[in-house]
């Protein structure tokens, strides 16, 4: 019955309804004509033709009223500017074709019949504003189901995703061989590394479920994993983080610094004879992560996931899309600040 376009998701009734209902409503006014002792085929024929015309103009002129699924608010009460709007059209329509009913049967009073055709184009008019109005309704509810189900299934695949990015075995494996390393050789930091490894994935246990998080609450985290890093990647890593104390009241969904610090590590060289240096600022409404660019010359394998995740969430939370800027000296990826946790 109702076709939706997939590309532009306009509503579109078919033609086979409008003709054909159209034409029922035609046969359907002209009842009681037929009960009419002296009535002719040609009176009948030409009062069936005019009921049916003007079902067709109705039909096309609400149609052509209606605002797209994209552009427009649904108003959904009855009474509203489209009925007033269709009925005055109509009443217009019908003096038309009532004055075109005279010309062919000039022997019936003009005013008689303008009345009884008006009493009939309104109960048309109503009729048909209300069965369209049915099925836009219907058609705007079945458009605003697809997309609250496609937000839903793309969350819970990104947070899927999250889910395997924040223990990434690879990382961990890292992290034991610097372990095994710095007790082999009897460091004195052994212990503090291996509580920051304990802190670390305490977090990841602890916020996994959460959709937001304080700043402040996120660099904690941020610092526990950059002193893993540090311990591996000694000076070859340098991270400088330049936040206020207000800055620090903001939220932020967990990991997300995490991921992107992970980001840059995995696709640049660190090193002691070239540091990768990472820069962590405000800037207008976007918190920035900022990285010289210093790429691999045999990149690590990519999926993308990192930063598509990031975005996926931000989209499904605020609404708003993560900025990645890139140049031939740094790679820049600006993240939405939120300001306040509502409920989400």
């Amino acid at each position: 019955m109702i076709n939706v376009n997939p590309n532009n998701k306009v509503f579109h009734v078919s033609s086979k309804i409008i003709w054909f209902s159209s034409l029922f409503m035609g046969i359907l006014a002209s009842v009681p004509k037929i009960l009419q002792l002296h009535i002719t085929i040609e009176e009948l024929m030409l009062d069936s033709f005019i009921a049916f015309v003007f079902s067709l103009l109705v039909w096309y002129t609400n149609i052509y009223n209606l605002p797209k699924f994209e552009n427009g608010q649904v108003n959904d009460t009855f009474f509203n500017r489209r009925l007033v709007l269709s009925l005055c059209l109509g009443i217009t329509f019908m003096i038309v074709l009532v004055g075109f009913h005279h010309l062919i049967l000039p022997q019936y009073d003009f005013k008689a019949m303008a009345l009884m055709y008006q009493f009939r184009a309104i109960l048309i008019n109503l009729t048909i504003y209300m069965l369209l109005n049915m099925m836009y309704q219907s058609h705007y509810n079945q458009q605003v189901t697809i997309e609250l189900e496609r937000t839903k299934s793309d969350n819970l695949g990104a947070q899927y995703e999250l889910l395997k990015q924040q223990v990434n075995p690879h990382f961990l494996f890292n992290s034991l061989n610097t372990l095994k390393s710095m007790v082999e050789i009897g460091d004195e930091h052994s212990a503090d590394f291996i509580l920051k490894l304990s802190d670390f994935y305490r977090f990841t246990l602890e916020n996994r479920k959460m959709d937001l998080i304080v700043l402040a609450e996120e660099v904690e985290i941020l610092n526990a994993y950059v002193y893993l890093l540090e311990a591996r990647f000694e000076h070859g890593f340098v991270l400088h983080m330049n936040l206020n104390e207000v800055a620090l009241k903001y939220y932020i969904p967990p990991f997300t610094l995490q991921l992107l610090i992970e980001n840059c590590t995995k696709h640049n060289v660190v090193s002691l004879e070239n540091p990768l240096v990472i820069c962590i600022y405000i800037q207008g409404d976007y918190l920035v992560v900022e990285n010289k660019l210093q790429l691999k010359k045999v990149p690590s394998p990519s999926t993308g996931v990192g930063l598509e995740n990031i975005n996926q969430r931000y989209l499904h939370l605020i609404n708003k899309p993560i900025v990645v800027t890139k140049t031939t000296e740094f790679f820049k990826v600006s993240i939405p600040i939120v300001y306040e946790y509502s409920n989400h």
